[in-house]
C-alpha cells in the first residue's frame, strides 16, 4: 500500500511539473514595449530545466528564445518581450526541445588587442582598456563601436584589423569605430567628483559572468582611482541584454570615507553637437557627426546616460557633459549607459533623445508579470 501511495505522488508531479505555466504580462505605460527584456525566477515558474527541456511561446503559439541566468542563488527566466501600450499578453512555458538561440549580445577579454573588454549586443559594441595599453595613458572610459546589424561584428572588427589589414577605423557595410575616447569618460564612463571628476585608468582584472546568448555580465576591476590625494578601487559590474539601447552598470568603490558624489558622463568632442536633458534630469544623452578616420561623414553617432536615483544635478565643463548624484562609500550605485548610429534603428538625434526617456520610464515602471 506504501510503494502505491508513494508511486500516486510520484505521478501527480510529473503530470503537474508537465503542465504548461502561463506568463502573463502587463504594460501600465502609454507606449508599447518591443523586444524588453524580462526576468521571472525559476522558482516562481516551478519549473526544473535541470531534469526537463521547455518551449516559451509567445500568444500566437511562435517560439520565443530565451536563456537560463544565474545570479546569486537564484536561476532566472530571461526572454525578449513585445507588449502594447496598456494591454497584458499571454507567454506559455511548455515541455519541448527548445530550439537553438541565435546569439543576440557577448563579451570577452581581447588580449589580442592591448587587453581590450569588449562587448556588443543588437544596438552597439563598446570596449574599456586593460593593463596592456598602460603605455598609452588609457581611462576609464567608454569606447563606442556603432553597427547596422543584429549580428555580432567585434569578432570580425578584431580579425579584421589585426590580421587581414582592414581597418575597424572605416566603414565596410557593418558599423565602425569612429568614436575617440583618450583620456575622458567617453561614452557614459562614470568617476568620482569632487570639485572635478577623477577619471581612471586602465581596468586591473576582469570576471566573465555570462556571455550570451540574451545576456552578457562582467566585471571590471581597477584597484586604483585617485579621488584628490586617496585612492579608491573601482569595481564596475556591466549588462549587456539583447534589446536594450542603454547597458546596466553596478559600481562601487571601496576606501576611506569621504564627501563625494558620482559623475556618469559624456565626452563633448570638438564639433560639439546637441546636448539633451530630460525634466527629470536623470537623462542626458547627445548627438554629435560621425566621422571615419578617413574624414568620411557616416551620420551621426549617440550617447546615453540614465541615472534612477532621482535628486541629480547636470553639468558641463572640461569637456564633458555630467549627471551628478550623491555616493555613499562602499555602496552600490546603479546607472545606464550605451550609444547608438543613426544607420541603425535612430535616424535623428531627437529619435535617440526620445527612446533614452521611454527606456528610463521602462526601467521605472517594470512590465508586471503574473504565473499560473
Amino acid at each position: 500500500m506504501k510503494n502505491i501511495f508513494l508511486i500516486l505522488i510520484s505521478f501527480l508531479t510529473v503530470s503537474c511539473a508537465a503542465k504548461p505555466v502561463k506568463i502573463t504580462l502587463e504594460n501600465t505605460l502609454d507606449f508599447d514595449r518591443k523586444g524588453e527584456m524580462v526576468e521571472i525566477r525559476t522558482k516562481i515558474l516551478k519549473a526544473d530545466f535541470a531534469k526537463q527541456s521547455y518551449v516559451l511561446k509567445n500568444e500566437k503559439s511562435q517560439e520565443v528564445p530565451y536563456q537560463l541566468f544565474i545570479e546569486g542563488s537564484d536561476s532566472l527566466l530571461i526572454f525578449q518581450a513585445n507588449v502594447p501600450a496598456g494591454k497584458s499578453v499571454i507567454y506559455t512555458l511548455e515541455k519541448g526541445t527548445p530550439a537553438p538561440v541565435v546569439a543576440k549580445t557577448h563579451a570577452r577579454f581581447v588580449p589580442e588587442r592591448k587587453d581590450d573588454f569588449a562587448w556588443e549586443n543588437d544596438f552597439s559594441a563598446h570596449r574599456m582598456y586593460g593593463p596592456a595599453l598602460a603605455p598609452e595613458n588609457p581611462s576609464d572610459g567608454v569606447d563606442l563601436w556603432v553597427k547596422c546589424t543584429d549580428s555580432l561584428i567585434v569578432d570580425k572588427f578584431y580579425a579584421d584589423e589585426l590580421e587581414r589589414g582592414i581597418s575597424y577605423h572605416e566603414n565596410h557595410g557593418l558599423g565602425l569605430d569612429c568614436y575617440d575616447v583618450g583620456h575622458t569618460m567617453g561614452a557614459g564612463g562614470i568617476a568620482p567628483y569632487t570639485t572635478q571628476a577623477w577619471i581612471g585608468n586602465h581596468f586591473d582584472r576582469y570576471e566573465v559572468k555570462a556571455a550570451g546568448p540574451l545576456r552578457s555580465v562582467f566585471t571590471l576591476t581597477y584597484d586604483s582611482v585617485q579621488v584628490d590625494s586617496v585612492y579608491y578601487k573601482k569595481i564596475l559590474t556591466i549588462t549587456s541584454d539583447a534589446g536594450s539601447m542603454l547597458n546596466k552598470g553596478i559600481v562601487r568603490f571601496e576606501g576611506p570615507e569621504k564627501q563625494m558624489k558620482l559623475a556618469a558622463g559624456i565626452v563633448l568632442h570638438k564639433d560639439k553637437g546637441q546636448l539633451f536633458t530630460d525634466e527629470t534630469k536623470q537623462v542626458i544623452a547627445y548627438a554629435e557627426n560621425a566621422v571615419s578616420q578617413a574624414g568620411v561623414p557616416q551620420g551621426k553617432n549617440y550617447v546615453g546616460v540614465f541615472v534612477p536615483v532621482v535628486g541629480g544635478d547636470t553639468i558641463e565643463g572640461n569637456n564633458h557633459f555630467m549627471l551628478l548624484s550623491n555616493y555613499t562609500i562602499g555602496k552600490d550605485f546603479t546607472y545606464y549607459f550605451g550609444g547608438g548610429w543613426s544607420q541603425w534603428k535612430f535616424p535623428t538625434g531627437d529619435d535617440w533623445f526620445k527612446a533614452a526617456v521611454q527606456f528610463s520610464k521602462e526601467k521605472q515602471t517594470p512590465l508586471k508579470f503574473t504565473v499560473q
